[in-house]
């Protein structure tokens, strides 16, 4: 049994500069905003604090839990008995290498990326523009949207093992594929990544990163909490169409709700549970299995 208040002592004795809050509710950093208390939950800086914070916790026995932006993640409302990492706002800089090429740090955002990108003349980061999450959760499941995903424009990324030493990852060694990469297999952290782009006007990657953002207003529920895309998609369909046919677009479960705009989303429309969201998921997959045969995945990432 981990007495997580000496470990807290200890922990900032270990790492003095390092932001550490206890018993920090998820809620405050997932977009589901959703989620209890984590017992120890941790804001590194730059690459050597995040290096420390890994060292410590292996020391102790410990596996951390990763944490970007939270865009992607459904906590449990228990909360956690665990030291969570979380890089956003923290593992920070952008730089450009020349050549078409600019480094990203975890925890930049991709939208904040896509516009570095964009003041640099480059093309090839558009779709990421509107994707709520950080770079580091972005190149860990292959994020993508509007026919653009990381995978087209990360060529190396750096990580650092659960022991604290950095590692690169070079081309398809990154092991991507559709909402996944080689990154969820292995103990380590990413911490930044080398995305090659391609010269272009500025006006017109301007206008092209408007109009995808206008499609994204248009079409999902940003107006309520969720965590983007519910399901992915199943090959030969889509998860929203299959869900709309199957007629559950408004379909309820507690405060979680089956997106009226867009059924691919479930939303957080009055103090959801994570329990609601889950039993939500669960009915859909059932109905639209019966409906049609398929069976949908989450997208979702399920704490």
């Amino acid at each position: 049994m981990i007495d997580w208040k000496e470990l807290s002592k200890k922990l900032r004795q270990a790492v003095p500069a390092l932001t550490v809050f206890e018993e920090e509710p998820l809620s405050r950093h997932t977009s589901f905003r959703i989620g209890g208390p984590a017992a120890l939950f941790v804001k590194p800086a730059d690459e050597d604090q995040l290096a420390q914070v890994l060292r410590f916790a292996a020391s102790h026995d410990i596996t951390p839990r990763m944490l970007g932006a939270g865009t992607n993640v459904l906590a449990p409302d228990e909360g956690l008995r665990a030291l969570v990492v979380c890089t956003k706002d923290a593992l920070l800089g952008l730089s450009d290498l020349g050549d078409g090429v600019i480094e990203a740090y975890a925890g930049e955002t991709l939208s904040k990326t896509a516009v570095f990108a964009k003041n640099l003349g480059l093309m090839g980061l558009e779709f990421a523009h509107g994707i709520p999450g950080t770079v580091g959760g972005g190149i860990y499941m292959n994020a993508g949207a509007y026919g653009g995903e990381m995978k087209q424009v990360s060529v190396q990324t750096t990580v650092l093992t659960m022991d604290g030493e950095e590692k690169t990852v070079s081309g398809e060694a990154q092991g991507f594929a559709y909402r996944t990469s080689a990154f969820e297999k292995m103990d380590a952290i990413i911490v930044k990544t080398r995305l090659q782009l391609a010269p272009g006007d500025k006006t017109e990657i301007s206008a092209k990163m408007q109009e995808l953002i206008e499609k994204r207003r248009a079409s999902q529920p940003l107006e309520f909490p969720s965590a983007g895309s519910t399901f992915k998609r199943p090959e030969g369909a889509f998860a929203g169409a299959l869900i709309q046919e199957a007629g559950l677009k408004g379909t309820r479960v507690g405060g979680a709700q089956v997106s009226e705009k867009h059924a691919g989303f479930v939303v957080n429309t009055a103090d959801a549970t994570a329990d609601d969201v889950k039993k939500l998921i669960a009915l859909v997959q059932k109905r639209v299995f019966e409906m049609s045969g398929f069976t949908l995945q989450p997208e979702v990432r399920i704490w």
